[in-house]
């Protein structure tokens, strides 16, 4: 299992809960006519947060992953790259590093940003100040298990 986040096109996706989750379930079938390993076919300001995105976090596949850099490195990340959003998946051992990292370089790009691991699974969209602003997110599962 991984560590995984989501950063994608703000105004290629709905803005209301359902209808993102909806969109994100049909997004992630991953059926457009393209490899999904190469920021090519991607947004501009996609490409140019792969591009930034894998000097910290290497590419495990495609046209810009490396042989410096061992498939075992826990700063390998495999990505699927699509025309609207690119899904990354981390070592959990990275989660916190990389939770800070992308979410940084998602404001600087004003792209969106969804939390795909985290319990709220929390939705984030540009501010219009440079930043990023919570648009949704679930609620907390309860996890007590007991009969309390």
């Amino acid at each position: 299992m991984s560590y995984d986040l989501l950063v994608f096109a703000p105004e290629k996706a709905p803005d209301t809960r359902e209808e993102f989750l909806s969109w994100w379930e049909e997004t992630s079938e991953w059926s457009e006519d393209h490899s999904y390993d190469d920021p090519k076919v991607s947004a501009p300001k996609l490409q140019a947060w792969f591009l930034e995105m894998i000097k910290t976090y290497p590419a495990m596949n495609g046209p810009f992953s490396s042989e410096e850099f061992p498939e075992d490195d826990s700063t390998v990340t495999d990505s699927s790259v699509g025309k609207d959003a690119i899904y990354a998946a981390f070592a959990w051992s990275k989660a916190e590093a990389a939770y800070e990292h992308v979410f940084s370089l998602t404001a600087k790009h004003q792209l969106g940003f969804f939390d795909a691991s985290s319990e709220t699974a929390a939705v984030w969209l540009p501010d219009g100040k440079g930043g990023l602003m919570i648009s949704h997110q679930g609620e907390p599962s309860d996890t007590d298990d007991s009969d309390a």
